[in-house]
């Protein structure tokens, strides 16, 4: 699996945006058939391997993060057809591991955040990863009161009645906490799942795809008769509230649940190291053919629950758990052609057409080859990837889906190599522009030297302006981009709000020209005014400025509140010197590369003329902090230094940004406190002189203890 993640390692920032763009929407795509339609448009090893591409993207270039990635949020928007219930606690899904490496890096940061050492043990509990429909059960006093499905995470949809047809869930339990709800999947055995589509064949109805999506679409009936009818069964592998806790550790919790009348895993063990919990992965593996139902990994939990409740979890996932995933499919197929593409910054980007190949269910005819070094076969720091083997046209590929709609090169046939096949030359100008195409000695990609010269990087920063994740203007995509641009209807962002006024009426309507319409066009105009009003941190990513992704840009904003004022703040920064400059550096994740793309755009006139006029169209939203309730450091800028003991620094980090607190990298006269363990230095210093609070670890921690006390208080 080494392979999959090699061609991240190579990524200039511009591919990266141009991946995680694509693969944002095919995610939510994928989750919106799965979730919602219980069709899936892709496998489940192919859907795992694409999430997996896009969270290592966004890992490696956190500043180009989106807000509302793929990989930060949990299933799927709901139907209207159910209703509504928040959940008690969110149920958060689980980050994947796909390798014997990723295990062991899942231990390493368990360790790291804990502050425990290799030597001393941790004890992990290990169970199958059930391929079924997520549901969550509540009970007070013992009866079953409401069942709801996953949903987004944080919402679900009430199931009530059809989850009390299945026989497996008891309506009653004895001996449970006064409020306990309780997590698990609900699942078809695959004999089951065959008796069924027999019967919707026989009966001409449709019939479910696997095993999954047959329970997902037995469950999600409005008629709990046709739930009653399928063979459901129902696994139980964790809880959110308690009332009352049901046990110390994990595997003893989950026992405790099995007493109470609920089916467990019998499967789940104890484990003490990454070398046990792989043993049980492949005693799993090869007995999943056998077990009746359908599995697509292993579950890893840290089994002690103080140490979960410590580690806490990030917006999407548990930082104590880990789905280890079966693997997913390749195909081999013949390289056909390389072809150059230019991005908005002016990265060359190398595609490999190849001839048509079905690969995992999904017909692939492009892979993305990164950039020059990667077809050669040399990965960062020329470190040799597919064994020092370079791609010609021509070439046996081996071909996966590691995480993008366009798929990766595993690996190439060097003894089926055509005689006549050379090795591909990397143009060194810009086949959009002629312009000179450079490499800096540090990058590991060619840029055009074109800039606002090349009609290739004019276009695609139109493109990105009104993309989804950035204006996000429905009806204005590429292809109508590429048209009003050809006619120089849209040349610069400003032109995209004076398009009703040049082709709404007349002579020359857009209602008139072929493809639209009367409510194509009203329904495009509308979009373009709706879009008038935008978030700063969604303006500023829409901009495109390089290495300035959505996470950058929500970090920007959340630091200077306003457009206005972030502005005026970059126009004093072209110095790169004084308070501005400093400022802008102390921001936490904003470190002098991402300073620097920031004043370069903003120093060019052409570039800032553009921006300004843009913004001229537009009402900018200032950023609105936290609430104060969510937490008692809401708001506050806290720089921590020096070496704390009680807790690592990630984990103070964690839960003071769970407060509400904003993290900065640098002490600067907008830092509220201070928190310094041992050995601290030159912050230290800098704090006393700017007389801001200092509280040493002790004091910290008496801090957080009494802001979860209040907080408990409150809750109660």
């Amino acid at each position: 699996m080494t392979d999959y993640s090699l061609p991240v390692s190579v990524l200039s920032r511009e591919a990266a945006e141009a991946e995680i763009a694509s693969l944002a929407g095919e995610i939510t795509r994928a989750n919106e058939a799965y979730y919602l339609r219980d069709e899936p448009i892709m496998k489940d090893g192919e859907y795992d391997l694409c999430k997996r591409r896009l969270l290592a993207i966004e890992e490696r270039f956190p500043e180009l993060k989106p807000v509302d990635s793929p990989t930060g949020q949990i299933g799927a928007p709901l139907e209207e057809t159910f209703t509504k219930v928040n959940h008690s606690a969110p149920m958060l899904s689980l980050d994947n591991a796909f390798d014997e490496q990723d295990v062991r890096d899942f231990d390493g940061r368990v360790r790291r955040f804990l502050g425990i050492g290799e030597t001393e043990p941790i004890g992990y509990c290990a169970e199958p990863k059930i391929d079924g429909l997520s549901v969550s059960l509540t009970y007070r006093d013992g009866r079953l009161i409401r069942a709801a499905t996953r949903g987004d995470g944080t919402t679900g949809e009430v199931v009530t009645e059809n989850i009390r047809t299945i026989k497996s869930i008891p309506d009653q339990v004895s001996g449970a906490p006064d409020f306990m709800e309780i997590r698990g999947e609900v699942y078809m055995m695959q004999s089951d799942f065959l008796l069924l589509n027999e019967r919707q064949r026989e009966g001409k109805a449709k019939e479910f795809a696997n095993p999954r999506n047959a329970a997902a679409g037995s469950l999600r009936q409005l008629d709990s008769n046709i739930t009653r009818s399928r063979p459901l069964e129902f696994f139980v592998h964790g809880w959110g509230k308690l009332s009352s806790p049901l046990a110390a550790g994990q595997k003893k919790a989950i026992n405790r649940l099995a007493q109470l009348g609920f089916i467990v895993n019998p499967l789940m063990v104890l484990c003490d190291d990454p070398d046990q919990l792989l043993a049980h992965y492949a005693v799993l593996e090869q007995r999943r053919d056998t077990l009746g139902y359908e599995i697509d990994g292993v579950v890893y939990k840290v089994n002690d629950i103080e140490l979960q409740k410590r580690l806490g979890s990030s917006s999407t996932a548990p930082r104590w758990a880990i789905a280890h995933k079966f693997p997913a499919e390749t195909a081999w197929t013949r390289l056909e052609a390389i072809e150059i593409q230019v991005g908005r910054t002016g990265a060359l980007s190398p595609v490999a057409k190849l001839q048509p190949v079905s690969v995992g269910g999904v017909l692939v005819s492009n892979a993305t080859l990164h950039n020059e070094d990667y077809i050669a076969g040399r990965g960062r720091d020329g470190v040799e990837i597919r064994d020092g083997k370079d791609l010609r046209v021509g070439d046996r590929v081996k071909i996966y889906r590691a995480g993008d709609v366009i798929p990766k090169v595993a690996d190439v046939d060097i003894e089926k190599r055509p005689k006549n096949a050379v090795p591909f030359e990397f143009p060194d100008i810009c086949p959009a522009c002629q312009s000179k195409a450079l490499r800096p000695e540090s990058d590991a990609v060619r840029r055009c030297t074109g800039g606002l010269a090349c009609p290739a990087q004019v276009l695609e920063r139109l493109k990105h302006l009104v993309s989804k994740q950035a204006l996000n203007i429905e009806g204005l995509g590429n292809k109508q981009i590429e048209g009003f641009h050809s006619e120089k209807l849209i040349v610069e962002p400003a032109d995209v709000f004076k398009l009703e006024t040049v082709i709404g009426s007349g002579e020359n309507r857009l209602a008139d020209r072929p493809g639209w319409g009367e409510v194509s066009a009203s329904n495009l105009f509308r979009e373009i005014k709706e879009s008038r009003r935008v978030s700063f941190p969604r303006f500023l990513f829409s901009l495109g400025i390089r290495h300035v992704g959505e996470v950058v840009a929500e970090r920007i904003a959340r630091h200077y509140v306003e457009w206005k004022v972030f502005s005026a703040a970059i126009f004093k920064a072209q110095e790169m010197e004084g308070s501005a400059w400093e400022e802008l550096n102390s921001i936490e994740g904003i470190g002098i590369i991402i300073a620097e793309s920031l004043v370069a755009a903003f120093a060019n006139p052409d570039t800032r003329k553009a921006i300004e006029r843009l913004a001229q169209e537009l009402e900018i939203v200032r950023y609105e902090q936290a609430d104060s309730s969510l937490g008692g450091l809401s708001g506050k800028s806290i720089v921590f230094t020096g070496t704390l003991t009680q807790m690592t620094r990630a984990e103070a980090k964690s839960r003071a940004q769970a407060l509400g607190a904003r993290i900065l990298a640098s002490v600067s006269s907008k830092t509220d406190l201070l928190v310094a363990g041992a050995k601290s230095g030159s912050k230290r210093r800098k704090a006393e002189s700017l007389d801001i609070t200092i509280l040493d670890e002790s004091k910290w921690i008496d801090l957080l203890e009494g802001i979860s006390n209040s907080q408990d208080g409150k809750s109660t």
